[in-house]
C-alpha cells in the first residue's frame, strides 16, 4: 500500500547551497523530517546546477520524504540571458533591456516541462509576458 502524504512543502533554494539554517530548517522542522538528510540529498542532486532551484517536498506519515526538483524561475533565466541584476521597478515606463525571439525560445525550451503550454509557441508567449512584467522589451 502506498504511503500517505501528510504535508507538501515548496521551497526555492540556491543549487548546492542548502543548509539547515532558515529558511530550510524553519520550513522542514515542523514537518518532523530529518533536515540534515534533506540538505545532503538536495545538495547532491543540485551539484551541477546554478542559481535558484524550486523543490517540492512530500512528507509522509512515517516522517520519510521525497522531493522533486523544478526548473529555475523564468525571471532568473531572463535576468541571466540579459545580464541584468533585477527587473524594472516601474513597468511599463521603465525598461531594463531588450530580449530577442531566439532568447525567448531558449528560455521557453528550458521551462517547457513546468509550463502549462501545449507547444513552444505558447511557451514563448508565457515567457514574453513575464519579460514585459519585468520591464524587458520584447523584440
Amino acid at each position: 500500500m502506498a504511503k500517505k502524504i501528510t504535508k507538501k512543502i515548496k521551497l526555492v533554494i540556491a543549487a548546492g547551497k542548502a543548509t539547515p539554517a532558515p529558511p530550510v530548517g524553519t520550513a522542514l522542522g515542523p514537518a518532523g523530517i530529518n533536515i540534515g538528510e534533506f540538505v545532503t540529498k538536495f545538495n547532491e542532486a543540485t551539484r551541477g546546477m546554478e542559481g535558484l532551484v524550486p523543490a517540492e517536498i512530500n512528507v509522509y506519515e512515517d516522517r520519510t520524504f521525497d522531493f522533486v526538483l523544478k526548473t529555475p524561475p523564468a525571471s532568473s533565466l531572463i535576468k541571466k540571458a540579459l545580464g541584468i541584476e533585477k527587473g524594472a521597478g516601474k513597468t511599463p515606463s521603465q525598461k531594463v533591456g531588450t530580449i530577442t525571439r531566439k532568447q525567448l525560445e531558449e528560455i521557453a525550451q528550458v521551462k517547457m516541462v513546468d509550463l502549462n503550454a501545449n507547444d513552444l509557441e505558447a511557451a514563448v508567449k508565457i515567457i514574453a509576458g513575464q519579460c514585459r512584467s519585468m520591464g524587458v522589451e520584447v523584440r
